[in-house]
């Protein structure tokens, strides 16, 4: 049942926008779960995928397979990873591309900016789950009511 007036429930205009987003939507799109250890440490689940994470593939017929992330190809929607490659016939190899959500990042590259966003995300997080600091409000009404 429809929840959300604003948000369609059409296949074809689901389809339309996962297909024709702009590459900053992409980019959340392209999020990868976090390795237990990581979840723990970070109080969150998943993050944008970027070069030069460590990853473990979790599904599909590469499952079990670790390496670096070497490339992000927003507009293929697929990630490659740097010991993930097959032959072609000639015998030349070409990596092999795999969608984010198949694997699971299990040492992030970790820079000022990205730490900040996942600060930011963690407020959010916490302030729905109800763990976030309670700011005390003071109105005038409150100052007068004593």
């Amino acid at each position: 049942m429809k929840t959300h007036v604003e948000v369609t429930s059409s296949r074809r205009k689901a389809r339309l926008a996962h297909f024709s987003a702009p590459s900053h939507i992409r980019h959340r799109i392209m999020s990868a779960s976090l390795s237990k250890d990581l979840r723990k440490k970070h109080g969150i689940r998943s993050v944008p995928i970027r070069k030069d994470d460590e990853v473990v593939v979790v599904r599909g017929t590469s499952k079990g397979q670790k390496g670096k992330v070497i490339q992000v190809q927003r507009t293929k929607y697929a990630i490659h990873i740097d010991k993930l490659t097959k032959n072609k016939a000639n015998g030349a190899p070409y990596q092999v591309p795999i969608h984010p959500s198949n694997v699971s990042i299990i040492k992030l590259k970790e820079g000022k900016d990205r730490l900040a966003r996942i600060e930011k995300v963690l407020a959010g997080v916490n302030a729905r789950k109800g763990k976030a600091e309670k700011k005390i409000r003071t109105t005038a009404w409150s100052v007068f009511k004593d």
